[in-house]
């Protein structure tokens, strides 16, 4: 019966955590307008628990399906008090044929990983 207990005990104590970790950086929501010259302007939603500038989001990428960067926001500071939060990117050149594109954000600690959204462009 100690035995069992000790073991018990021991795989308990594994599971707690030794520290709160913010987690990975989640795009919750995006918005994006088109102009006639393939520029686009995206307005995006992140949400992470920013725990100072040890670990915070600290940027965003809107991709093409196929995986190619076609902009990026950086994100200078965390954002402790202010969850979730929305910037903007303007000046993001798409090229005509792409009718969707991929964004993701990245936190100081985890890098990518978070929740992605799929964006259908404006015609």
């Amino acid at each position: 019966m100690r035995c069992k207990f000790k073991l018990f005990a021991a795989i308990s104590f594994a599971l707690i955590p030794t520290s709160v970790s913010a987690g990975t950086a989640d795009v919750t929501k995006a918005n994006v307008t088109c102009q006639s010259d393939s520029t686009c302007q995206f307005t995006v939603t992140l949400r992470h628990a920013d725990k100072g500038w040890d670990h915070y989001a600290d940027r965003w990428e809107v991709l093409s399906l196929e995986g190619e960067v076609l902009g990026t926001r950086i994100l200078y500071h965390p954002h402790v008090n202010e969850q979730p939060f929305t910037r903007s990117l303007g000046g993001v050149r798409i090229p005509t044929s792409t009718k969707q594109v991929r964004i993701r954000a990245r936190d100081s600690v985890h890098g990518y990983g978070g929740k992605e959204i799929i964006v259908d462009l404006p015609h």
